[in-house]
């Protein structure tokens, strides 16, 4: 798998999560085909920080957790999640399986 093309189908994707909504980094892996490789997209958005179109903060695990949060600094992933909208508790986004939760499975056409 070249890493270089898979970033930045990773980012194309991020790109397209609609403000106030999230996915998970397995949702993404599944869409672009390579279901189980969570974390070669959770490595993409490592890297999403030199890429400032890419909204790296809609991206989350699946339980909604705000795991990539320590690669923001400080509270910078909850402060963008909820100028968006979101509401995080914990560190956890409220209703992410049930409103928030963005799927490119059944959102983009393939």
């Amino acid at each position: 798998m070249d890493k270089t093309n898979f970033f930045k189908d990773v980012y194309e994707v991020v790109k397209l999560i609609p403000e106030g909504r999230a996915t998970s980094y397995g949702a993404i892996a599944e869409y672009l085909g390579t279901k189980g490789k969570a974390r070669m997209v959770g490595w993409a958005m490592n890297n999403a920080h030199a890429e400032p179109d890419v909204p790296a903060h809609r991206v989350v695990n699946r339980e909604g957790m705000l795991t990539g949060k320590h690669h923001f600094g400080g509270d910078t992933m909850q402060t963008r999640l909820e100028a968006e909208g979101v509401v995080v508790e914990n560190d956890k986004i409220k209703d992410f399986k049930t409103k928030v939760f963005w799927n490119p499975m059944t959102e983009l056409e393939l």
